[in-house]
């Protein structure tokens, strides 16, 4: 699928790919511990996981440099805060797998985290075409 199209479905693939990798592959016991705190080293580093993941992405589909800094810089800030926000949220109401609210806002999660990439392929879109 050649042009717009099929550049905008490659570069959402990418994205999710290194998604799958990112948020579930490649966190560690520090990223996963203690998320309910604000300032959680282990939660700056995850979404520092993500944001090197994008930035090969967007080297791949041979965005500039510039755009790469400012698109995987506020991704960092937008991932690190939903990921906040569920653990927060989670801690508060003391939140386990077998609960139906546990999924909820894992599925919450995940859907913000979808609606970012959709964001920076509609901006990336628009930067490139």
């Amino acid at each position: 699928m050649p042009g717009l199209v099929g550049s905008a479905l490659t570069l959402l693939c990418l994205l999710q790919i290194k998604h799958l990798f990112a948020d579930f592959f490649l966190q560690t016991p520090k990223m996963l511990s203690g998320r309910d705190t604000y300032l959680h080293t282990g939660r700056a580093q995850h979404a520092g996981v993500h944001t090197l993941g994008s930035i090969a992405v967007f080297v791949l589909m041979g965005a500039n440099i510039g755009f790469i800094l400012l698109i995987c810089l506020a991704e960092w800030v937008v991932h690190f805060h939903i990921d906040y926000g569920k653990a927060h949220y989670s801690e508060k109401k003391d939140l386990t797998p077998q609960q139906a609210m546990f999924w909820r806002a894992m599925g919450t999660d995940q859907f913000l985290h979808q609606l970012t990439y959709l964001a920076m392929t509609a901006i990336w879109v628009k930067s490139a075409f």
